[in-house]
Formats: C-alpha cells, structure tokens, sequence
C-alpha cells in the first residue's frame, strides 16, 4: 500500500482521529485485508518510534466503501470514556450524502426498526416494530442539486448497521453508487458518495483547572471531481441541542 488511505484530522496523547479514503476497511473481516486500524498502528508505532505492541482502540465504524472521520483512541481510558461518549450520545456526527432522487421532503426526520442478516452483511428497514428489530433515527436536509444529483446533510441519531444507507433507500433515495441498497449502477473502485464530514463532542480527558475542550473535526472531500462540485454547498451549522455543552 503505498498511498496513506488516511489523513490526520486531530492527533494528542489520547485521540486520534483520521479521514479515512472510500474502499479499505475500519476492522478486520473475512477477507483478511489490510485494515485502517493496522495501518494506523504501524503509523503511531513509526512516528513515536514505539517499541512492542501499539495500543490503538476503534470508537466506532464506517463501512468499507464510505470515507470520512474515524475515532481512534490511544488509551484504555480515552477509549472507555469515548464509548460512553457515544453511548449516550453526547456527540454530533454529521454526514453528506449524495442521491439522484429529490427527497419527499427539504428537510425531516426518518424513523424505522431495521433487521439485519448476517450472511448478507445486508439491513431491512421496516415502517413497524418487527421482532429481533432495533430503531433506528436521522435527520436530514437537502443543501442543494449539482450536476442532477442532490446532496443531503444527514445526522444519524442512533447509530446502526448501515443505517444511513438503508433509510435514504427506503425513502427512495439510495446514495449514488450504492448497489446494496438500490442504486442502478457500481462507480469506479466500489466506493459510494457517504462522507462522514463532522464530528463535535468533549475531549473524553479533562485537564485539571481547565475548561472542557470541545472536539470540533471536519474531513476534507475524497479526491473525486464529482464530490468536489458539492464543496459550494457546505454550511457551517452545529446543532447542540443535544448536547450539553455549547460553543463560546
């Protein structure tokens, strides 16, 4: 692999955080490729110059073919606190998606119970509770139409398998490139348009005698020329409602 398939968006003693390039995968599976959380222990391991086994813990996952921000924490304790964090949560995670389809909707709110099945690596959105289902929730808006094709802003409130691409496909909106869940036809190297652009939430450590730090992150679009025309619709707009700190 000679390309880095990431780029630092934030690094300290506790976190580190990474823009992740569309086609590798966040944690091992059955194909036994190289992962993102190898490639990032070796990077730690070089720049630290560490000896033995580096310590690098997953917050949470993205799916192979979608890029953007990935949580990693380089401490048991910034870990445990990174998963309450999100848990409970206590962190803002905002998406773009891109889809041929005008939404029913500028803007709302999509709720549904998802099953999944495992051979597949594939989710079911259903309208109802069905058993072995967990709910799953987002909000979206539309920031805009390029090139025919819209891009949405979307907030997953809970986080689920896949949640994101099965609900915009159950609204009759797949995201472009997405042929699991409905889109007509496979882009170059398999990726999809699912970007995970922001994140905002507390530094899991405090520092005695200081404020919190509040953890602001944005990831830079994938090297594409389509996903670069959407870049005249970005908005800076953070929502704490759901949070219980606010920006100064």
């Amino acid at each position: 692999m000679n390309k880095k398939p990431f780029q630092v968006v934030y690094e300290d003693n506790h976190l580190l955080i990474v823009n992740k390039d569309p086609g590798i995968l966040v944690q091992g599976d059955r194909t036994g490729d190289t992962t993102l959380l190898d490639v990032l222990k070796d990077y730690v391991k070089e720049k630290y110059n560490k000896p033995g086994e580096v310590f690098l813990g997953l917050v949470h996952r993205l799916d192979r073919p979608v890029s953007g921000l990935v949580v990693f924490a380089r401490t048991s304790k910034a870990l445990e606190r990174m998963n309450e964090i999100f848990r409970k949560r206590q962190v803002q995670k905002t998406y773009w998606a891109v889809v041929r389809r005008k939404p029913p909707k500028d803007a709302d709110k999509l709720v549904g119970w998802i099953t999944k099945d495992e051979q597949k690596n594939q989710v079911t959105v259903h309208d109802f509770e069905v058993p072995k289902s967990q709910k799953a929730e987002l909000s979206y808006r539309v920031l805009g139409k390029i090139n025919e094709h819209y891009l949405l802003e979307v907030n997953p409130i809970t986080g689920r398998p896949h949640q994101i691409r099965s609900q915009l496909a159950h609204m009759g909106c797949p995201i472009r490139g997405d042929i699991k869940y409905g889109y007509d036809r496979a882009v170059a190297d398999k990726k999809i348009y699912l970007h995970a652009r922001r994140l905002y939430f507390l530094h899991p450590i405090k520092q005695v005698g200081a404020p919190d730090r509040p953890i602001i992150c944005k990831a830079g679009l994938p090297n594409d020329p389509f996903w670069e025309e959407f870049l005249e619709l970005d908005t800076e707009i953070y929502n704490d409602k759901n949070l219980d700190f606010t920006f100064e």
